[in-house]
């Protein structure tokens, strides 16, 4: 059976986003995020098969929340096992992007999948690290203050990341609007069955 992996992520405007691309350097061997890989994720999903992917895509169509504006706000480092993974930029506010948040793990839980465990850090990924990579003191103290004027968030959207040759692509799958009045029924999907399916995997 195909499966397809999923998320649920916020896209920046275009210029929040060439002003984190002109950020993005500094860090030998670092894995930079090219200008469609930059969203912040509500949601990881993972991987599911396309009826359970048909049945996320609608539940999101319940979405009812209020476009969000946000500010780029600082860069962190993520760790793995002691060792420096991640870098990215944060986002404010966090207190409506974690009520976002909420509501969109609520509306999975609808279709099936199981709640977040862990904690909600509003960010948007700028590179990914491997231990040849660094060092990165000198780009987390550079770029401390990183920030931009405030932007909106007007859609949620969903993706499949497809996994390839030199890193992840993602698709959008599905937009919904960031609107106290929208409903259900204004949420726009890309496709028409909002995730296609995909032929069986070759034996």
């Amino acid at each position: 059976m195909s499966s397809h992996r999923l998320f649920v992520a916020l896209r920046p405007p275009h210029p929040i986003r060439a002003r984190l691309r002109a950020a993005m350097h500094g860090i030998s061997a670092a894995r930079w995020q090219d200008d469609d890989q930059l969203h912040l994720t509500l949601r990881f999903i993972g991987d599911v098969d396309h009826h359970r992917a048909e049945d996320i895509a609608a539940a999101l169509g319940g979405l009812h929340a209020p476009t969000i504006t946000a500010r780029i706000a600082g860069v962190g480092l993520f760790e793995r096992k002691g060792w420096p993974h991640m870098v990215w930029a944060g986002v404010e506010p966090l207190a409506a992007l974690a009520g976002l948040h909420r509501k969109v793990d609520q509306l999975l839980a609808r279709a099936g999948v199981a709640a977040e465990t862990r904690a909600f850090t509003p960010h948007i990924t700028l590179a990914r690290l491997n231990r040849s990579a660094g060092p990165v003191a000198a780009f987390l103290t550079q770029h401390s203050d990183l920030a931009s004027p405030p932007f909106d968030f007007t859609h949620v959207v969903l993706y499949e990341s497809e996994l390839a040759h030199g890193g992840a692509r993602y698709h959008p799958v599905a937009r919904y609007p960031l609107d106290v009045a929208a409903t259900s029924a204004a949420a726009t999907a890309l496709t028409s069955s909002q995730v296609a399916a995909k032929p069986p995997a070759s034996p």
